[in-house]
């Protein structure tokens, strides 16, 4: 059976089927109609003001490609500048490959380009020195935090290397939806508060941030890149298998494969999400360490990378208890605390009664 007309422009033929709306559209029509929508959600929610310099989080992959790719299209529109930033996380045989794609992005599109380095940022510390850190720990599933806590940090002292007003993400509507399962399934009321709309202000001197394509699909960001042939990096991360989110993707699946429109519902849902005021969290504050935004005396970046510091990486991470294995022994409330437990205290955390969760919670 021949594919039907474009509904657009009724002269070629129709290279796809919209997911969210059924409308068959030729590839042309398609990627017009996708710059649209993400001007317009740039445009309505006043993410970008004019004059702004922005910062584009670079990782070379699909997501980032296509933003650094719309954005560029749009800029003129928008009447704002961009930049790359990309980030080395020091992942062996991996991020070596990701900037390689990256720097023939900015070549191509004539777009500066700055590379920032976890190991200069953090004393040394790459990813892969975190993962055999927490090898012996029954942390090493938890690589994926550490990792995003830093990238956060990182891609915002880069934004400011470049004299940036403003710093741009590629999560699409997909990566929302998982976060949002995750925050669900860990029972995080303070994420879920967090978690609503396209980005953050820019609280206590953080860069605004925003999520340009958090309303498009993780499909049709996919077929965006098949049709202007973008030249991106596709290979999963080598501690990706063992992170949390595969289990919140693998859910996402399930509940998509029922409901088509679960994942925008699971984003929509987030932004309307209202919390009793006994669970709101509170207003945040400055690191006592560094005077970035936190919710506790040392922000999650440094209470990470403190615990790093000491050998005891369980102190500056916490999970639920499925991802981080049994929980510990109960003890007597009417006994004095142990010597873990002390020890937590004197670096500002409760210790096993939170399981570690004062540092999670910091932003």
């Amino acid at each position: 059976m021949p594919a039907p007309q474009c509904s657009s422009c009724h002269a070629a033929r129709a290279a796809l089927r919209r997911p969210r709306s059924g409308q068959a559209l030729c590839g042309a029509c398609f990627c017009t109609a996708f710059e649209a929508e993400v001007l317009h959600t740039v445009q309505a929610g006043r993410l970008l003001p004019p004059g702004a310099v922005v910062a584009v989080g670079a990782s070379g992959g699909k997501d980032s490609t296509v933003l650094a790719h719309v954005l560029r299209e749009l800029a003129p529109r928008l009447g704002v500048s961009l930049r790359l930033v990309a980030v080395d996380e020091g992942i062996g045989g991996y991020r070596d490959a990701a900037l390689a794609a990256v720097r023939r992005q900015a070549a191509l599109w004539d777009l500066p380009l700055t590379v920032v380095a976890y190991a200069d940022l953090f004393g040394g510390w790459t990813m892969d020195a975190v993962a055999r850190s927490t090898a012996g720990s029954g942390r090493s599933r938890a690589c994926c935090t550490f990792c995003g806590v830093l990238r956060r940090r990182a891609l915002e002292e880069g934004a400011r290397l470049v004299g940036a007003t403003h710093i741009v993400t590629g999560h699409n509507a997909d990566d929302m939806a998982e976060t949002v399962l995750m925050n669900f399934l860990r029972g995080d009321a303070g994420r879920l508060a967090r978690g609503g709309g396209l980005g953050s202000r820019g609280e206590g001197g953080a860069l605004p941030r925003c999520r340009p394509l958090q309303l498009a699909s993780q499909k049709e960001v996919v077929l965006y890149a098949h049709f202007r042939r973008l030249d991106y990096f596709s290979e999963e991360c080598v501690y990706a298998p063992e992170a949390f989110r595969g289990h919140a993707r693998h859910l996402l699946k399930l509940l998509e494969a029922a409901r088509p429109s679960a994942a925008l519902d699971l984003v929509h849902s987030a932004e309307r999400l209202a919390l009793a005021p006994a669970a709101r969290p509170p207003p945040p504050g400055a690191c006592s360490r560094c005077g970035a935004l936190a919710s506790r005396a040392l922000c999650q970046a440094c209470a990470l990378l403190d615990g790093l510091q000491r050998g005891r990486p369980r102190l500056a991470i916490g999970k639920g208890r499925d991802e981080e294995g049994p929980p510990p022994p109960r003890r007597d409330p009417r006994s004095a605390p142990g010597p873990a437990a002390a020890a937590a205290a004197a670096a500002g955390e409760c210790g096993a009664a939170c399981e570690g969760r004062c540092a999670q919670a910091s932003v």
